[in-house]
């Protein structure tokens, strides 16, 4: 039976134990995560499965517009803006840890308006995400030759199918699998960096022609100066994903204390993976040679184009890699679809969840979307260009929402503390802003497709979900606290 509007606009916030439930109560328990399933260990290999398959492909299109030096700059400006970014959402998600991540974080510094835009671009990046990974899944298996199988549909659809079904088992299960996974992606790249970095020449890594006509060009600025900002979006895919640790929250032992320290620790071991693996694939073959490869670390150590057992190895793991970026990916899109779902930002009925705790249709939905979006397009470059739009808007947003309750309410209950506070988040902000710009350097036609999904997107919360949303959801209900002090201290 359809849960009713106003049920669900007057509920209580909350119950003491001696009360009857209230119409809110049974609305929550029909959309209610399994508490308790991720520890410290399981969230940090989540914040590195989101990102881990950025280190085996992707990174290196960025030397194709800034080369060596300028994707080397992009990448330490976007590593400084996730490092900022993440401290900041450590201490937001241990103020509000719930499934809505940096939705509930906007939604109260910023309004209902800006929990729905943080929100939205949130979802854009994790449901476009996985439709790409399929796509480069399917090039892998090809590449691989396993099965015989060819890149298409029946690929992308059993990736689908299979690990979307892992997530209907059970959190903990897949958060279990995708730790695995991970573990075999990260213990790759180890493996390659040891053996790509016996065969390092300096001079190979500013081997791309200089362009002449290019303010600043030089042999470590093939592009000029202007080639760092356009390399910003490819210097994201070394961390592209991380800030999702905290749509876990729900799902965590202690969030206020775990979710700072998994998120610190998977930050701290992607910056080495990106160190590591930009310099030895650059150094071994040369930025010319893997600035457009689709493999690039197989292809730095194959130097003459022959197959070795290293290179089969780490080609093998790069499928590992996708697999636990595909996977992952899948879980932050489903928890953000829920919490905006269970606000009523988006039809409620996308927040229901199984006897398993698991929210089906937020996974089955955006699961069929994904899907169907890789079978039509093939697209896998494009979408993830809009994916990383989507991201951009959201770390801006999430960075201003920091600023914003610190001077606002610099007596909220902060369990973890952001070291540096605002300028941390300040850094951040300018750094989202810039990236954003740059996507449009990039790719345009990617950013205004977001574009025109952010304003479908905003079209439908103007006009219908805004009047309808769920006073009891706990990022609401975080909200409407707040108001309600102000008001105190008003009178």
């Amino acid at each position: 039976m359809a849960d009713s509007e106003e049920s669900t606009r007057t509920a209580p916030p909350t119950s003491s134990p001696d009360s009857s439930p209230s119409p809110g109560d049974a609305y929550l328990e029909r959309r209610a995560l399994r508490r308790g399933s991720a520890g410290p260990l399981l969230l940090t290999g989540l914040g590195v499965a989101y990102v881990v398959s950025g280190d085996f492909s992707g990174w290196n299109n960025g030397l194709a517009h800034g080369g060596f030096g300028g994707l080397a700059v992009a990448g330490v400006l976007m590593g400084l803006m996730y490092t900022c970014l993440v401290f900041a959402l450590a201490e937001l998600s241990s103020i509000l840890p719930t499934a809505g991540g940096g939705y509930g974080f906007a939604r109260r510094a910023l309004g209902t308006w800006g929990g729905f835009l943080t929100g939205t671009a949130i979802l854009i990046e994790y449901v476009l995400a996985p439709a790409a990974i399929a796509i480069f899944l399917g090039d892998y298996v090809e590449a691989l030759g396993l099965f015989g199988l060819h890149s298409g549909w029946p690929v992308y659809l059993a990736c689908f199918v299979i690990f979307i079904g892992i997530h209907l088992w059970g959190v903990g299960e897949a958060l279990r699998f995708s730790l695995v996974v991970t573990a075999i992606a990260v213990a790759a790249i180890v493996v390659f960096a040891l053996a790509a970095l016996t065969d390092f020449h300096v001079d190979s890594l500013n081997d791309i022609p200089v362009d002449a006509g290019a303010f600043g060009a030089n042999s470590w600025l093939p592009f000029g100066v202007l080639g760092i900002w356009a390399a910003f979006p490819f210097g994201m895919w070394f961390f592209l994903g991380v800030e999702g640790v905290p749509l876990a929250a729900e799902e965590t032992r202690d969030p206020a204390r775990v979710l700072p320290k998994a998120m610190a620790a998977a930050m701290g071991i992607l910056l080495l993976l990106a160190l590591v693996t930009f310099i030895a694939a650059t150094g071994a073959r040369g930025s010319a040679a893997v600035q457009s490869a689709g493999d690039p670390l197989v292809r730095a150590l194959q130097p003459h184009g022959e197959p070795t057992v290293v290179s089969r190895i780490v080609n093998y793991a790069g499928l590992a890699g996708l697999v636990a970026s595909f996977f992952s990916l899948i879980f932050a899109g489903s928890r953000q679809l829920f919490a905006l779902s269970r606000a009523g930002y988006l039809p409620r009925f996308l927040s229901l969840t199984s006897r398993r705790k698991a929210p089906y249709l937020g996974l089955l939905i955006p699961g069929a979307l994904g899907f169907g979006l890789a079978a039509a397009t093939g697209d896998g470059a494009r979408m993830l260009n809009v994916a990383v739009f989507g991201a951009t808007i959201s770390y801006a947003l999430m960075s201003l929402s920091h600023i914003v309750l610190r001077r606002r309410e610099p007596a909220l209950h902060r369990p973890y503390r952001t070291p540096g506070g605002m300028l941390t988040s300040s850094v951040a902000f300018v750094l989202a802003c810039s990236a954003l710009v740059a996507t449009f350097l990039v790719d345009k036609e990617a950013a205004f497709i977001a574009l025109g999904v952010y304003g479908v997107a905003l079209a439908y919360f103007a006009c219908y979900s805004r009047h309808r949303l769920v006073a009891a959801a706990p990022e609401e209900e975080f909200a409407a606290l707040a108001a309600a002090e102000a008001e105190l201290e008003r009178d």
